[in-house]
């Protein structure tokens, strides 16, 4: 399950180089002495959105040792991208692990990863997208483990309240406008959502815009197609009408709405699980998010199944990879702790068992993928904390910087 926050526990590339002593070795295995045994022990790192995860990941290792003869011990990360690197950095990584996608291009740099794709008979029943992530130097190297991708949530209580129905669900921007103007009274803002390109990013989608070309080797981001998105995004700010999470004190768009600060925020399908736990006694709805200038667009999220290059048990954690990867084991942790599958075939099953998750399943047809270029994170970092100006910031300077720290980026990735 993707983390609710794109900006949490960043690592930036100066780091990872010194931790994992990037290079230009990624496909060619680190030498290790192959564990050809019987039994294997495989060690499992993950970062969990909470006990109901946790539990799912462990249950599925404990059937997996079951049918398979090997043992398995599943840890949870309090900050997987630091503790990889240091386990990158002593030569003792686990053997499988959670990756996120703004590192996974640093590590598969590095030589940290086994690219072991081309061991998947079935890849393709993965969205090209999604595959797309999780590619390094046209090798495919990890499978997605699931697939996350926003919607526009709605307190159906404060909608009822303020005398809208479904009629009134907003399906462009002028609407959006429109139905935030009139949510927002008293201690209630029409639409509360974290300020950050993971979530303010969909404007950019929906304006035909992005951060980079679809190859990601071109910066895309001082175009007017993003101006007009963050120019929008800033009229709702300056209005009142629109707010961050923090202006409101809270931490995320989900607890904005759990709390009924928020009449709408733009989140994930993650959204069902914080909501069943935090927030039961609280109505809602999910709907697609509106139409902009050229038309629909939402952003995907993914984590994938890394596996060590330095393992021991390499073999060993592939298969296992393959068992917590199938359309039966992500099925069932989309039922333990509401994740979507990234597999096509589970996902469309998955669709009919959860027809409230409509939204976001459809999303998946017009979503954008995040930005995987090595060292790109620290960009992001810096693009995170101008938008959190953006109220009173020129777009057209955010956007400028945003094009300068790319470039360079990409140029020293080169």
């Amino acid at each position: 399950m993707v983390n609710r926050t794109a900006t949490a526990a960043l690592v930036t590339c100066a780091a990872l180089l010194a931790a994992t002593g990037c290079s230009s070795s990624f496909g060619s295995d680190k030498k290790t002495q192959q564990d050809t045994s019987s039994s294997q022990h495989l060690t499992v790192l993950i970062a969990s959105s909470g006990d109901a995860e946790t539990k799912a990941v462990k249950e599925a290792a404990a059937a997996y040792a079951k049918q398979s003869g090997n043992t398995v011990t599943v840890d949870v990360a309090k900050d997987i991208n630091q503790q990889l690197a240091q386990s990158f950095a002593g030569h003792k990584p686990p053997d499988a692990f959670y990756v996120n996608s703004d590192q996974f291009a640093n590590y598969a740099k590095g030589g940290s990863l086994h690219p072991y794709g081309d061991q998947i008979k079935d890849a393709d029943d993965f969205s090209a997208q999604l595959r797309s992530s999780f590619t390094y130097d046209g090798k495919l190297v990890c499978l997605p483990k699931d697939t996350s991708t926003l919607a526009l949530a709605i307190n159906t209580d404060l909608w009822k309240k303020a005398g809208l129905t479904a009629k009134d669900y907003p399906t462009t921007w002028e609407k959006l406008k429109k139905v935030a103007d009139k949510l927002t009274a008293g201690d209630v803002t029409g639409l509360v959502t974290n300020g950050e390109y993971a979530r303010v990013g969909v404007f950019m989608k929906q304006a035909g815009g992005w951060i980079t070309n679809a190859g990601q080797t071109k910066m895309t981001a001082d175009s007017t197609q993003n101006t007009e998105a963050l120019s929008y995004v800033q009229s709702l700010l300056k209005s009142g009408s629109m707010k961050y999470a923090s202006q409101v004190d809270t931490n995320w768009g989900g607890e904005a709405l759990g709390k009924g600060k928020a009449a709408m925020t733009i989140e994930g399908n993650w959204l069902a699980g914080a909501m069943k736990l935090d927030y039961p006694d609280v109505k809602y709805t999910a709907v697609p998010l509106p139409a902009g200038p050229a038309g629909k667009g939402t952003l995907a999220f993914s984590q994938c199944w890394g596996v060590a290059a330095e393992s021991d048990h390499r073999a060993a954690a592939v298969d296992l990879v393959k068992y917590l990867t199938s359309s039966t084991q992500m099925l069932k942790n989309a039922d333990a702790f509401g994740v979507m599958p990234s597999r096509t075939s589970a996902l469309t099953e998955y669709a009919k068992q959860n027809p409230s998750a409509k939204a976001w399943v459809d999303a998946g047809a017009h979503a954008q993928g995040p930005v995987t270029v090595a060292g790109f994170d620290k960009v992001l970092t810096q693009f995170n904390t101008d938008l959190t100006a953006l109220g009173t910031t020129d777009p057209k300077k955010i956007l400028a910087d945003l094009q300068r720290n790319g470039a360079q980026s990409l140029t020293k990735g080169d």
